[in-house]
């Protein structure tokens, strides 16, 4: 009789153990089908990990639907431990495959954002009150952008234009009040900025709008990253807020990649090397910074131009994709064999800092001032591209080391949306592969180029003589042969 009790009793259960096998079974089935698609882990381990899974569920199955109710306690409580750990797995793999979807979809178009600007003590106080004047524009390179802010601001009220193709000479025009009030994109308001002191003084922002372009080159030079060395174009702009957005290019470096070696080059140039840029059918050339204003693009092709190589690919973050980045690693460290001060501007407010020689530990917002950094500089420019390289060495140290796996949810959700970058998933997939698989160790090597002070007319700046750094041809031409140096390297027996 209580053999029989004890029997009804298990088939009573039986369907809530069906049913806690079968949920087990899908959880790992898809779970295994997201590993499969993120594909970013090497088929070996991929491999393991199937067979793992099949052989923890069945062993559970074995428990869950076996006799003896220690055994079924032991599966059920296990079962449902292991599915919780899956379903965790799974919400960080889907986080990393929609954060790289994300990746693919940013940054094909420029962001560009005009100011209608206006002298302070002039009667115009609203757009409305601007109708049938004229309003002065710079025609620097390519118009389209121009050309669409225009007919954004005709769809708000009549105006006339009057052209200039520098911006010295524009914002005489409205000094002069020739010219009722500038329209300007912030690229060019922070030049005239940078040159004229009073500036920030004398105008005032009636009306802001921001336009999207579409670029039409995505500038890929695909190759085998796995097997064939590479370069990679950092731009870091000098703003903060939406990363499409186009502005002066403060950091400009080329990281070269022989994956078959394990070494790096990060090759820095300073903002403000005296050079021509891509596309500009003009005589006069500019400061490298200014490539920045007409997008990405002319960036990447003015510096292949310089230096005689193909970028394969680029990435482009500004101050707020630093600060937060920094931040999510923990901070990183950086060495100084000389200690040095830095006037850290946020919102209007100046922030000092104190870096002293030896070891220095930097988060987020004083990484950012220790890269910007320049007039307390004995070097000026000089050195702080060499500060630029030493946070990109201690950002990559941060990511390659296995510290990194308990902050890797936090540093997808504060990446998003702060760097744009054509390098695509496959290829990011291809890197972490080749990474988990053989864990190499990488050398890091780096190189500045240099130049000599001096002033000259610039593209941006025709009628009115700017500092720029002269190249020193010794540099440059150094700087392709470490480049290509380490494309023909081939392993050490």
């Amino acid at each position: 009789m209580q053999t029989e009790k004890k029997t009804i009793k298990h088939k009573r259960h039986k369907p809530f153990f069906r049913g806690l096998v079968f949920l087990l079974f899908v959880v790992s089935i898809f779970s295994i089908g997201v590993i499969y698609f993120l594909d970013m882990v090497p088929l070996v381990y991929f491999i393991g990990i199937v067979l793992l899974f099949l052989l923890v569920d069945f062993f559970m199955v074995y428990c869950i639907l076996g006799r003896g109710w220690k055994k079924r306690f032991f599966g059920t409580i296990f079962s449902i431990l292991f599915m919780i750990v899956q379903v965790i797995v799974d919400v960080y793999v889907l986080q990393t495959m929609d954060f790289l979807h994300k990746i693919n979809n940013n940054g094909n178009y420029n962001t560009e954002n005009y100011s209608v600007l206006v002298l302070q003590d002039s009667s115009y106080h609203k757009l409305k009150d601007l109708k049938e004047e004229i309003l002065g524009v710079a025609t620097l390179g390519d118009d389209v952008g121009l050309v669409e802010a225009k007919k954004h601001l005709s769809k708000k009220i009549e105006v006339n234009y009057k052209e200039e193709e520098d911006l010295s000479s524009l914002y005489q025009l409205l000094l002069e009040k020739r010219v009722a009030a500038l329209l300007v994109e912030d690229a060019e308001k922070s030049i005239l900025e940078e040159e004229f002191s009073e500036f920030k003084g004398k105008v005032e922002v009636l009306y802001t709008f921001s336009i999207d372009i579409e670029i039409k080159d995505d500038l890929v030079k695909s190759v085998d990253i796995t097997n064939a060395p590479f370069n990679i174009f950092i731009s870091g702009i000098d703003s903060y807020g939406k990363i499409t957005s186009v502005s002066r290019s403060d950091v400009n470096m080329v990281v070269s990649v022989n994956p078959v070696t394990h070494k790096v080059l990060f090759t820095s140039i300073p903002r403000d090397y005296y050079v021509a840029l891509h596309g500009m059918n003009s005589s006069y050339k500019d400061k490298l910074t200014h490539a920045g204003m007409h997008g990405i693009d002319t960036s990447v092709k003015t510096v292949e131009d310089l230096l005689g190589i193909d970028i394969n690919y680029y990435a482009k973050v500004n101050f707020t994709s630093l600060v937060s980045l920094v931040d999510e690693l923990g901070g990183i460290d950086v060495e100084l064999d000389k200690p040095f001060r830095a006037y850290y501007d946020e919102d209007g407010k100046i922030t000092n800092y104190s870096f002293k020689k030896g070891t220095n530990h930097l988060d987020g917002k004083k990484a950012l001032a220790f890269v910007r950094e320049r007039k307390s500089l004995p070097l000026g420019d000089r050195t702080r591209v060499k500060h630029q390289q030493m946070v990109m060495e201690g950002i990559l140290h941060k990511v390659l080391s296995k510290s990194i796996i308990t902050k890797y949810a936090d540093i997808l959700n504060v990446l998003e949306g702060k760097f744009v970058t054509n390098f695509g998933t496959q290829n990011i997939s291809k890197l972490v592969k080749k990474q988990v698989k053989d864990n190499p160790d990488w050398e890091i090597n780096s190189y500045v180029l240099t130049g000599e002070d001096g002033k000259e007319y610039t593209y941006s700046y025709k009628r009115l003589k700017s500092y720029v750094m002269l190249p020193k041809e010794d540099s440059v031409i150094e700087a392709k042969n470490l480049i290509q140096n380490l494309f023909q390297e081939v392993p050490s027996e």
